[in-house]
Parts: C-alpha cells; structure tokens; sequence
C-alpha cells in the first residue's frame, strides 16, 4: 500500500475523532491547549492500537480468504464510509461539557472502532500493519488536536462535513483495493 492511500486513509479514520474533538473544543468551558492535547493523545493512542489489534485478529482468517480479501476490503471500507456519512448526516450526537479520564476512554474507543476494521483489511491484503498504525495514530493527533483547540471557532461550521468526508474517502480508498485486487489498476 502506497504513502499516499495510507495517509488517506489515515485522515478518513481521523474524522470521527476530529468531529468528537470539535464538539468537546465548543462545549468544554476552560483548558485550552491542555485539555486539546489530552484529546488528541487519547484518540491518536485508540486510533494506533485498534489496526494493530484488527491485523492480528485478521491474521487468523486471512489464508482463508486471500483470494477475496479485496471484496472484503471494499465491504468493510464501504460500510464504515457509509456510517460515517449517514451518522453525520442525521447529526444526532451530542456533546456534554465536561472531561475526564473515564469520558475521554470511552470516547476514544468509540470513534477508533473503524480503526479495528481497518487493521482486519490489512491482514486480508497482506498489507504491512505497524506503519500505517504510526500514521493513523499520529495524523489524528494533529487532526484531533486542532478540532479540540479550534472547535469553538470551526464546530458550526464543519463539523458534521468531517464525517461526510471522510466517509467518502474511506469508500474511494475501498474502490481502489477493489480495483487493485482484480487487476484494473
């Protein structure tokens, strides 16, 4: 897999984290710079861990499916893609205004679920995990970071287009391996 589709990649996982992060910067009272990194690193950390945990539990069925592993891809890819737009489209989460440890977990989690999917996609492709791990964790870091710091200013105005776009992403970068797989490109 080429630099250029794990970073796409990368950015399309980031958005979930990225608008959760826009959400906590607009209702988040006081903290600035520390509270944005303390969300950027919890969801960088989920974001890093969960690939690597899908590549191992793919690992187990990947001899098994090698030679459909692409439509397998592509579904999963699709799938989340497709959550990710109709569950910024129907705009319907909410955001309270405080942050601990225990919220921050459980929020990392949820939005790096995607991530584990990913992780199984690699497996199948027999695709290298550890690397592309780095660059999801680290590009949602900054990604995270900025929806967090800057989410007062930016949150009315793209917040729920995060998750519309990277949806997309997710489906081109699905449509590609599909593509690769059966030898079109």
């Amino acid at each position: 897999m080429d630099l250029i589709s794990i970073i796409l990649i990368a950015v399309g996982l980031a958005m979930d984290a990225f608008a959760v992060s826009i959400c906590k910067g607009m209702a988040v009272k006081k903290g600035g710079v520390k509270n944005a990194l303390m969300i950027a690193l919890c969801f960088g950390a989920f974001q890093f861990t969960m690939p690597v945990l899908g590549y191992f539990l793919g690992t187990s069925v990947a001899a098994f499916t090698r030679s459909f592993a692409h439509w397998i891809a592509l579904a999963l890819l699709a799938y989340i893609g497709v959550k990710m737009i109709v569950e910024a489209i129907k705009g319907e989460e909410e955001c309270s205004d405080r942050l601990d440890f225990k919220e921050l977990i459980v929020l990392g989690l949820a939005t790096s679920i995607d991530a584990l999917a990913v992780g199984v996609s690699f497996a199948l492709l027999d695709q290298p995990y550890f690397f592309p791990s780095i660059i999801i964790g680290l590009i949602t870091i900054v990604i995270s970071f900025g929806g967090a710091f800057f989410g007062r200013k930016i949150g009315a105005i793209i917040s729920n287009k995060a998750g519309i776009f990277g949806g997309i992403v997710l489906i081109l970068i699905g449509i590609k391996i599909l593509l690769q797989g059966l030898g079109i490109i």
